[in-house]
Formats: structure tokens, C-alpha cells, sequence
């Protein structure tokens, strides 16, 4: 049965038509509003690469259902910030080149900005921690951790 999900993603409302309200919210985002920062990994909430935020705290959006998003506050890497003035995250993370191939990276920057949303200056195994759910074959881990703890004003 079609529904019509009023969506607020990067502080805009948008309308989404979707056959099944249990549809992943990944695929509204990338498909119905064309945002390509979180991306389709695992499709089981194992990797971590369609990491957005709702009501400020990390989800999996492969999993999470587009219904239960409705009336919530969305957030995705292009909501973040802006190419004039990034999140303090995402101008770390270029600071520290902290991308190889970038696959991993947008969870990696939603993931680190709802850890400092909540601690402010973590340690390196919190850092660690909080990021350890996404993964990354690349090898910039110790980049990514820098840039995490650049952000957190302890470069």
C-alpha cells in the first residue's frame, strides 16, 4: 500500500511516495531526494557507509525503516556542513587526508560527529570505539582517528 512520509532531511521538509513504509530509509534518501552521501554497503547494518542521523544520533539507514523516520530530524553528510563552511569533522577529515578510496568515509564523519556531539573531547580508545562498527578495508584508520581527535581540538 502507497504512502506519502513527510521527511525533514538537512533541515528541509520533503515529500516521499513509497509502496512499502518498511523501505529503507537509505533508499528514499539516495533515490527519491538524490543524496549520495550515505551510501549502500552491507545492507545489514554491519558496515556502516549509509550512517546518517536521526534526531542526532547514528543510524544504520539500510535498516532503518522510512516510516519510522517521519517527523524526525535527518541528517546527512551534506547536511553537516557546507563546501564554504564544513563541519569541524569534515574539514578535519581533509586536513588529515583521511580518505583513500572514501567508500567508508560517510559513516565514518556521521559516526565521529555524533560521538563529539555528546563527548566533546574523547580519548583515543573512545575515539576507537565509537568507530570500530565501521568498517574500512583502506588502511587510514590511524588518519581517521587524528582527524576525529583534530576536531575534538586535541591535534
Amino acid at each position: 500500500m502507497a504512502a506519502t512520509l513527510s521527511l525533514n532531511v538537512n533541515g528541509a521538509p520533503h515529500s516521499v511516495e513509497v509502496d512499502d513504509p518498511e523501505m529503507p530509509l537509505l533508499y528514499a534518501l539516495r533515490n527519491d531526494l538524490g543524496l549520495k552521501g550515505p551510501r549502500f554497503g552491507c545492507g545489514l547494518a554491519q558496515c556502516g557507509a549509509c550512517t546518517v542521523h536521526v534526531d542526532g544520533k547514528a543510524v544504520r539507514s539500510c535498516v532503518y525503516p522510512s516510516s519510522q523516520a517521519a517527523g524526525k530530524k535527518i541528517t546527512t553528510l551534506e547536511g553537516l556542513g557546507t563546501p564554504d563552511k564544513p563541519h569541524p569533522v569534515q574539514k578535519a577529515f581533509i586536513d588529515e587526508q583521511a580518505a583513500q578510496c572514501g567508500y567508508c568515509i560517510n559513516g565514518m564523519i556521521m559516526e565521529a560527529a555524533a560521538l563529539l556531539a555528546t563527548n566533546k573531547r574523547p580519548s583515543e580508545d573512545q575515539i576507537k570505539e565509537a568507530l570500530a562498527g565501521n568498517l574500512c578495508r583502506c588502511g587510514t584508520h590511524v588518519r581517521i582517528v587524528r582527524a576525529v581527535k583534530r576536531a575534538s581540538g586535541q591535534a
